[in-house]
């Protein structure tokens, strides 16, 4: 059997957000490092690459085991290579999990409310020796944006769905207990995840496994 099912929900900011946008012309006085932006809105985004690579990232610390150096990606655990893939020659696998980019939902809301999407947060090192002070200027997604999540999981094999979603709601759970994006250690990045919901948009899921999985996104938000 093969199927699709669609997960839905709302990842909210609870502190300013800098995922990096390119930075090649800067004009004097401009931004020192900008935020990625949706490119027909300009309005700040949340890329597919960046949840998904995060979320691997803190799942492989998780489930790995701890006893063995992975050395690349494709030596994950075998449950997070069903979910994310693997490139390895002569073992290809292709991702369960299919993300899409999130760009920022509730901007009227916030003009509404008289802020901005974006801010400007000044910032500087100190260097030891000399005590020079070296200002910047770093741009971060306002807390409070909210941004659409839209997942797909391709259900191959029914018997391992559940043990799929639970793995999914795990990568969830560490990163609402993480960061997203940049300069996380200073605060910046913490998000949470809300109304999660799962529906099958492609074939049949056994409407036990479906309320299963329900069931365990639900609890993420609680």
């Amino acid at each position: 059997m093969f199927a699709k099912v669609e997960i839905t929900g709302t990842i909210r900011s609870l502190t300013g957000m800098h995922i990096g946008g390119s930075t090649q012309f800067a004009a004097i006085g401009a931004v020192d490092s900008p935020v990625i932006r949706d490119v027909f809105t300009d309005q700040p985004m949340i890329p597919g690459s960046s949840l998904k690579g995060k979320m691997r990232y803190l799942l492989s610390k998780q489930y790995n085991d701890k006893t063995k150096m992975r050395q690349t990606p494709n030596d994950d655990d075998p449950r997070i290579l069903r979910l994310f893939g693997s490139s390895e020659k002569n073992n290809v696998k292709r991702s369960r999990l299919i993300f899409s980019d999130m760009s920022m939902s509730n901007v009227e809301e916030l003009q509404r409310q008289g802020v901005s999407s974006t801010e400007v947060k000044f910032e500087n090192t100190i260097n030891r020796l000399t005590a020079v002070a070296n200002p910047r200027q770093i741009e971060r997604a306002v807390r409070g944006g909210k941004y659409n999540l839209d997942l797909i999981y391709n259900v191959e094999e029914p018997e391992e769905m559940v043990e799929d979603i639970r793995m999914l709601c795990d990568g969830f759970r560490l990163l609402k207990y993480d960061y997203i994006g940049g300069h996380g250690s200073r605060g910046y990045g913490k998000i949470e995840f809300s109304n999660l919901e799962i529906d099958c948009v492609i074939g049949e899921v056994v409407p036990e496994l479906m309320e299963q999985c329900q069931k365990l996104l639900k609890e993420v938000g609680e």
